[in-house]
């Protein structure tokens, strides 16, 4: 019998080996944020809330590349409204109405933000016109104003999607249509 006990005692102990120890687990280790951290302007313009897609075409808008002041420009980061979204910030330029009318051709969800010593001092809201004089090229080859020195005119028949009418020959042009003069 005591064979036996010591059989069972040997054999437990095996059991034991194999046995998966009991831990406590703590609360995971909160990560740090990363974020992408971009200067401050002193002065000048922020562009903000700009889908993805159409970043580098707010740039060319705003003819960047000849920029003497501080230029910035980021895609692909998050945002809480739109998913993923663009940010344009250039030192030093003041934006005219003719730029901002053509930035809400193709970003029209996207923000202004003016900055003077670091702070928004203003924050503007694109709205597509009603209207858009000589902002926008027709598609149509043998539309009037491709054919002659006429300034264009398109009236906007939709605004999300944007969906836009030549004044003159009548052609209805989507947002892949639209090419910024």
């Amino acid at each position: 019998m005591a064979k036996k006990k010591a059989k069972n005692k040997a054999h437990r102990k095996r059991k034991e080996k194999v046995r998966a120890k009991k831990v406590t687990q703590s609360a995971p280790k909160e990560e740090a944020k990363r974020e992408l951290k971009i200067g401050a302007i002193d002065e000048g313009t922020v562009i903000d809330h700009i889908p993805t897609d159409a970043t580098f075409k707010v740039a060319e808008i705003l003819d960047l590349e000849n920029q003497k002041g501080i230029v910035s420009i980021a895609t692909n980061l998050q945002s809480k409204s739109i998913g993923k979204k663009g940010i344009v910030k250039v030192g030093g330029k003041s934006l005219t109405q003719d730029e901002v009318n053509k930035i809400a051709i193709v970003a029209p969800d996207a923000t202004v933000n003016i900055i003077k010593n670091y702070y928004v001092k203003e924050k503007i809201k694109v709205k597509t016109p009603e209207i858009i004089d000589n902002v926008v090229k027709c598609s149509n080859p043998v539309c009037i104003t491709n054919n002659e020195q006429v300034a264009t005119k398109f009236y906007v028949a939709k605004k999300d999607p944007l969906k836009i009418k030549c004044h003159y020959c009548e052609r209805s042009m989507g947002k892949d249509d639209i090419k910024i003069i």
